[in-house]
């Protein structure tokens, strides 16, 4: 087992930290825009909602299910091509963003779906009835109805975002598991797998108490 140096560690997990963050924070809010914005398109053109549409409907719910089950790496792999257009490399924290927001766009968009669905339906006829457009019945009928969920929703994929981060590292991103991976389980040095690992853990029970807190506070 490889002697653990504190003094060479510690740059290496300040710099991990900062690129986990930046792949999280950035690949969360594009992804919780384009998630909301397709979650809420689905939800109305569902057969029978205010803008049904079958076709679109079934072209979005499609495309839903066909990313939807297929797992991070693979879609880190198989876009590999498009981020090196973007970004012009597929190394580094931000070019990873790309795969994590495919991933997790599609994931935000069913996780909030399913919670537009068990908004009361009389709420929204009422809103129709008095002559709301559809895009006012979505924002100030639909949306803040469902206000909690939406949130514990969000978080839920944050978290699951923190988590694909890791795999990310793994394949020339950076942060927590490529340090895990390089320092950790290539040297032998376990002390640097453990640190990662509580790290993990201290970071996503705090996102999740975040979560849960503004959950609680747009519910009363």
């Amino acid at each position: 087992m490889r002697e653990f140096d504190l003094e060479e560690f510690l740059p290496r997990f300040w710099k991990a930290i900062g690129e986990t963050l930046l792949m999280a924070s950035v690949s969360f809010v594009a992804a919780a825009i384009l998630g909301v914005l397709l979650a809420l398109w689905l939800y109305a053109s569902r057969p029978g909602n205010i803008l049904e549409n079958r076709y679109v409907y079934a072209v979005i719910n499609f495309i839903i299910n066909l990313i939807r089950p297929v797992p991070f790496l693979i879609v880190a792999i198989a876009v590999v091509g498009l981020t090196r257009i973007v970004f012009g490399t597929g190394l580094g924290p931000l070019p990873q963003t790309l795969p994590l927001t495919i991933v997790a766009s599609v994931a935000i968009a069913r996780v909030i779906e399913s919670n537009l669905v068990a908004v009361d339906p009389g709420a929204v006829e009422a809103g129709t009835s008095m002559g709301a457009s559809p895009v006012r019945v979505l924002f100030t009928i639909v949306v803040p109805e469902s206000l909690g969920p939406l949130v514990l929703g969000l978080t839920y994929i944050l978290v699951a975002l923190v988590d694909a981060t890791a795999v990310a590292g793994t394949l020339g991103g950076g942060g927590l598991g490529y340090l895990a991976m390089n320092y950790g389980w290539a040297r032998f040095d376990y002390t640097v797998i453990v640190i990662v690992v509580i790290t993990l853990v201290i970071l996503v029970q705090a996102l999740q108490a975040v979560g849960n807190a503004v959950a609680r506070r747009v519910m009363h």
